[in-house]
């Protein structure tokens, strides 16, 4: 028998830890793989495997000025990733951050009367194809984003949304973002999606949303001002076209998700 075989042989048997290692570092290569997929972030990715390669060919054929040069430059190139991309890097803690065991630590109000106070303004907002983006905060904070519009501090209304966004309005450029029932700041400025997959004729409104809502767990209601459309952005796509009745659905659904799971439960003891 071969050497080789023998020592091969010879390895210690796999065992239910070992799976559990190798499954555990799958799924984060295969969530790394989801998160830059479509982004600039899969070249650098691309390019980072190359110089890895490349490292492993000079060791091999002995380059050795070319295993120098990279030796020498891998630390600054990995400062220098961390500055490019670090609104990826922050994407991906925010995506990780959303795991369901997260989501249990979440404390969740009775969003029904903000929820139906937001469709209706959209609903005028659209009747009369006034533009406007809503953002919604969720378990992750918005308050840098807050910080940087102007202060409101008001209780979740149509009224007060719908003058918000009033043409001629000092607020009417920029988001309006909503914290449980009030509406903590308006002009708020977003960060805008730079997805080359996104369709052409979405507008910096739109892309704002998606923007923010690719960065966090925010979800951001939408009025088109040429088009009246609604649309609502989660997680880094758009839903458009909705109405009300469709948005009401839909923000139930996003916002009052474990308030509905302990109804169920409490109906199923119930039934029981």
């Amino acid at each position: 028998m071969p050497s080789w075989l023998t020592e091969f042989l010879r390895r210690p048997t796999v065992t239910g830890w070992d799976l559990l290692d190798i499954a555990i570092v799958a799924l984060l290569v295969y969530q790394v793989l989801v998160l830059i997929r479509g982004t600039r972030a899969i070249q650098a990715a691309l390019s980072a495997a190359f110089i890895v390669g490349l490292f492993y060919v000079s060791e091999y054929l002995g380059l050795e000025t070319v295993n120098w040069l990279i030796r020498n430059l891998a630390p600054y190139v990995v400062f220098a990733a961390i500055v490019l991309f670090q609104a990826d890097i922050r994407r991906a803690l925010v995506h990780f951050g959303r795991a369901p065991f997260f989501r249990y630590l979440e404390r969740q109000p009775n969003t029904t009367p903000t929820i139906e106070e937001i469709v209706v303004a959209a609903a005028s907002l659209s009747a009369r194809r006034v533009g406007a983006i809503i953002v919604i905060e969720r378990g992750i904070g918005l308050r840098n984003y807050i910080e940087g519009g102007i202060p409101v501090d008001a209780v979740v209304t149509y009224d007060l949304l719908g003058s918000i966004f009033q043409p001629g309005s000092p607020l009417h450029d920029g988001a309006a973002i909503v914290q449980g029932d009030r509406v903590a700041a308006a002009a708020c400025f977003l960060p805008l999606s730079v997805n080359p997959l996104l369709s052409k004729d979405l507008g910096t409104r739109h892309r704002a949303a998606l923007g923010i809502t690719e960065e966090n767990d925010a979800v951001a209601v939408t009025v088109s001002e040429e088009t009246g459309s609604i649309g609502l952005a989660v997680a880094g796509t758009m839903e458009r076209d909705l109405t009300p009745d469709r948005l009401r659905g839909r923000l139930q659904s996003l916002l009052s998700r474990k308030r509905r799971r302990a109804e169920e439960r409490d109906e199923g003891s119930e039934a029981a």
